[in-house]
């Protein structure tokens, strides 16, 4: 028996692993699974060199527990190691100084293991002993056993093995019993090595019969070993040899809880600047737990290294779902590592055109199709947009807007398609929407008469892609070319898309000032709702009396929802603009009731100011009116969904009073 110490300089090397990899002691079965399959590996490279003599035989890797003896076991039939290949990989530890490690490393878990090749030894976090049997392919070579117990000592002897490959016993510390649970160790095996390229078995394969779990058993008679893996997944093979049905079998083996089918695929296949290949998914997102609930999962060589891909893909890539894998991202890196690394820059500007331009091609190919899924896709394409300028370059030709009428159009062609009925007499083109187009229909209608179109916006980020539309626009260098975007209901349809000047009304501005503060008297109170009276003339079949909201405030409020730095705007109360339309009949009857009277008024002076004398100023006041007033107020508000409540009680009552 030899003993020793292992090839360290500093004894702190064992605490290290236990106490600063704590946190994600979980991965030590990732690092002793991929351990045994790059050893049967490279058992099968050496085979077809022809420097691996015989049969291969079984080449499964199997984990097994040991409740009684508190052992969890790793087994390959790989290439194995002679006593010389232990000392060389196991005793002298893969790094230089380890003092300068413990100093430089000690607070930065996720590069310990990986950079260091300490994969082996993240079994000590879980084990208070570790034991190695292996026997090398090497013809003549001697089984060896090596111990240790978490410290520098080990020992290491000859032993008798039959079977070719090495099988990793670990010693679960008391600390760590939820490491001999079935339960815990196939969630892990399934987490980490579900598409590792050689089997991985655990336990025998299970199914229901007659209300209990049964042993699955094979023609024979034999139990079945339950195979973890899939060892050929998808992404592995050629595009080619691939058919749509075989995507959508994929997707659900990723995410089994997922019952819709996605609406595309794009197969990744990259050799050079770096290496990549996976499958993203543009799945039907229909809240946000789909999205935090199936996200892209990223594997180096088929293991799984994590779903947290935030450094790796542009964040809203994130909505996709799928697989990348590259060798050239490292399993254990930190996340400052992943923002400054060539690679991950080069991948991530790779996966950003390589989605753009297969969304431009299913554009150009099928757009009716392409607009039968938009509505699905259409919050994935408008957060790239409004995050990245790249994308935006591209996705401007193929995002589209939707009307009330359900028809889809690029801004370039409904741009086109609006722009003679559209554009005011300043050269401005309006573009009329919606968000909700019940609410809306009054004001929906009044532009249809006009011979207007609308479009329906009510997705959540549509209020900020307008915004962007409108900066790209009417920004520098756009040759004076002028867009809005605005509600149909910020203000009448005269106002909106000016086509001459405003007809002005005959009344003094007195009889107007009377007939607001009418108004104002008999407006229902709403703490939420703050309203500004103006009297003007609008068409003279429009309603005597209608609510407009300004755009640019409604629309900062809106955005201040999902927008940080913008809660002024979201504690504001909302505020409307209640219009009394002095052209129509009713508001005219009533003008004409409006009694008159002089009044001696001192105007207001300023501090230091001489005292101004009383001047004559006729008042007019509407009086005897109230009810119908309030009616015509409240069908304003009616038409506008404001009438709630106690009001709208109101309303119904005196509307069969009134008849």
């Amino acid at each position: 028996m030899n003993k020793g110490n292992i090839g360290v300089t500093s004894d702190n090397i064992f605490p290290v692993i236990k106490k600063f990899l704590y946190s994600d002691h979980e991965i030590f079965l990732r690092e002793l699974i991929s351990n045994a399959v790059d050893a049967t590996q490279k058992l099968k490279t050496l085979s077809s060199v022809g420097e691996a003599k015989g049969d291969l035989g079984d080449l499964r890797v199997r984990v097994t527990i040991d409740k009684a003896k508190k052992t969890l076991t790793v087994s390959d039939h790989g290439i194995g190691m002679t006593a010389e290949e232990v000392d060389k990989f196991i005793n002298q530890i893969a790094f230089s100084g380890a003092e300068e490690f413990v100093n430089q490393y000690k607070d930065k878990a996720e590069a310990i293991i990986g950079h260091f090749g300490l994969g082996f030894y993240s079994s000590f976090m879980v084990a208070d002993k570790v034991e190695i049997f292996s026997l090398s392919y090497k013809e003549d070579a001697k089984a060896v056993h090596w111990s240790c117990e978490g410290n520098p000592e080990y020992q290491m002897e000859e032993t008798i093995k039959s079977e070719r490959g090495t099988d990793i016993v670990l010693h679960i510390n008391d600390e760590f019993s939820q490491y001999l649970e079935e339960a815990t160790i196939e969630g892990l095996l399934k987490k980490y090595c579900k598409f590792l390229p050689v089997e991985i078995a655990f336990g025998k394969k299970k199914e229901w019969k007659d209300g209990k779990q049964e042993v699955v058993k094979d023609e024979a008679g034999n139990e079945v070993e339950n195979i973890i893996n899939n060892t050929k997944p998808a992404w592995t093979i050629k595009p080619s040899e691939l058919k749509d049905e075989d995507y959508d079998k994929f997707y659900h083996e990723l995410y089994p809880m997922q019952m819709d089918e996605p609406l595309f695929h794009i197969h990744l296949n990259v050799d050079y600047p770096f290496h990549l290949t996976g499958i993203l998914y543009f799945p039907k997102i229909k809240s946000n737990l789909d999205v935090k609930r199936n996200k892209i999962q990223l594997y180096c060589n088929q293991v799984f290294v994590t779903d947290e891909v935030e450094n790796i893909v542009p964040e809203y890539l994130t909505l996709l779902h799928g697989v990348i894998d590259s060798p050239d991202i490292p399993l254990n890196v930190s996340r400052s590592y992943l923002q400054s690394d060539n690679n991950v820059k080069k991948i991530s500007g790779y996966i950003t055109k390589k989605v753009a331009d297969k969304l431009a091609e299913l554009y150009k190919a099928d757009k009716e199709d392409f607009a039968k899924k938009w509505d699905d896709i259409k919050l994935f394409i408008q957060f790239g947009m409004l995050t990245d300028e790249k994308f935006y370059d591209k996705a401007v030709g193929f995002a589209l807007l939707k009307n009330i009428a359900g028809e889809y159009n690029t801004l370039a062609e409904y741009k086109d398609k609006v722009k003679e009925a559209q554009t005011d007499k300043d050269g401005n083109l309006v573009l009329l929407y919606t968000n909700d187009k019940d609410a809306h229909y009054t004001y929906i209608e009044r532009a249809k008469q006009k011979g207007y179109d609308v479009l329906l916006m009510d997705g959540e980020l549509d209020v900020h892609q307008m915004s962007q539309y409108e900066s790209k626009a009417n920004g520098e260098g756009t040759n004076g070319e002028s867009l809005r975007f605005v509600r149909i209901d910020s203000d009448t349809i005269e106002n909106l898309i000016k086509k001459e000047d405003a007809e002005k009304d005959t009344y003094s501005d007195e009889q107007k000032e009377g007939l607001r503060k009418a108004v104002e008297a008999v407006l229902p109170a709403n703490e939420k709702l703050r309203y500004y009276v103006s009297c003007e003339a609008a068409a003279k079949d429009a309603l005597p009396i209608f609510l407009t909201q300004n755009e640019f405030m409604r629309r900062m409020k809106e955005m201040s929802a999902h927008q940080q730095g913008m809660s002024f705007y979201g504690n504001m109360p909302d505020q409307y603009n209640l219009v009394v339309n002095t052209s129509h009949p009713l508001i005219q009857e009533l003008v004409g009731k409006e009694t008159s009277e002089e009044i001696d008024e001192v105007p207001e002076t300023k501090e230091g100011e001489e005292p101004k004398e009383a001047v004559k100023k006729t008042v007019y006041t509407l009086s005897g009116e109230d009810e119908r007033l309030k009616q015509l107020i409240d069908i304003g508000l009616l038409a506008s969904g404001q009438l709630k409540g106690e009001a709208l009680a109101k309303f119904v009552n005196r509307s069969v009073e009134l008849l």
